[in-house]
């Protein structure tokens, strides 16, 4: 959080008199389905890289990445953030409506089969229905609890798109705990991971289903050989989104028949583990004993 100028989820919250204060024009376009004037639209040319987030909610929408230009005079994208947009029918019978799938925003309409791009899709967005965040303050943070913290870094930082993982305590009573706290169950802290990762690169999603292929998230008394409250399996959620994003896994693991154990938690205060716990694996040239990618998601 300390790297955003803007973290991009800092106002994710389900009461709608918490969305972001809108000006009459954005409410004309956000609210009332309005359409602002083509070639008008402070990103119609704007090609820096960088993430759009919706203007009501700060919900990602769309990588710089998947901006083309359309000469349409509304920005135009041939992708999404996984999950971010969702399309409803639109009120004049003909064509498809796209909102925030967060907070239901109005951002335009969708378009297929113009073959301008090779996805032959496009987005045809309001610029005022989005902020704009530069990548050089892109950095956003996900909060796992898998067993061992040693194995669970380990994986996270072999992902392209992770910019660090810190091993450390989550989850529980006491203000800086130590390990031998934690080990011994006094603290109720979990053993977990914080990972800051670029959206441009990778999505939550990504990081949320390696987490439940590299452990086993149907064991309810720790992980593999690690028994223990502190070992147990959790996703600490810092916004509705990734609230979302974890509980739809979780019943796509269900419907597959597996007994899932893993807890959805409100983000609390992290606290670094020790020195010597960090990297481990990487230092001393190990690989996890209880940490082995498995498909399930």
């Amino acid at each position: 959080m300390r790297f955003l100028v803007y973290f991009i989820f800092l106002l994710f919250l389900n009461a709608q008199d918490s969305y972001n204060s809108l000006s009459d024009a954005e409410k004309h376009v956000i609210l009332d389905k309005g359409t602002e004037l083509p070639f008008t639209g402070r990103y119609n040319n704007h090609f820096e890289t960088g993430l759009y987030v919706c203007k009501r909610c700060n919900a990602p929408l769309y990588g710089s990445n998947n901006k083309f230009k359309s000469h349409c005079g509304w920005p135009s994208f041939d992708d999404t953030i996984t999950g971010a947009v969702k399309r409803i029918p639109d009120r004049d019978g003909r064509r498809t409506e796209i909102v925030c799938a967060n907070c239901n925003a109005h951002l335009g309409h969708v378009f297929e089969g113009e073959g301008l791009t090779e996805k032959n899709i496009r987005h045809c967005v309001n610029s005022i229905s989005m902020t704009f965040i530069p990548a050089k303050n892109l950095t956003e943070t996900a909060y796992f609890a898998g067993g061992c913290f040693w194995g669970v870094e380990h994986h996270f930082e072999k992902l392209q798109g992770v910019k660090s993982v810190v091993s450390g305590y989550m989850g529980g009573r006491t203000e800086n705990p130590s390990y031998r706290e934690v080990s011994r169950g006094d603290s109720g802290h979990l053993e977990a991971v914080k990972v800051e990762y670029d959206p441009e690169a990778i999505s939550y999603e990504e990081l949320a289903r390696l987490f439940f292929n590299i452990h086993d998230p149907t064991q309810a008394d720790g992980q593999g050989p690690d028994i223990g409250s502190q070992y147990r399996s959790a996703v600490f959620y810092a916004d509705e989104h990734q609230k979302k994003i974890a509980a739809k896994l979780i019943r796509i693991l269900k419907s597959k028949g597996f007994d899932v154990a893993t807890k959805t938690l409100p983000v609390s205060t992290f606290y670094p583990a020790e020195k010597y716990h960090q990297d481990y694996y990487e230092r001393t040239g190990n690989l996890p004993y209880c940490h082995i990618f498995k498909k399930r998601l």
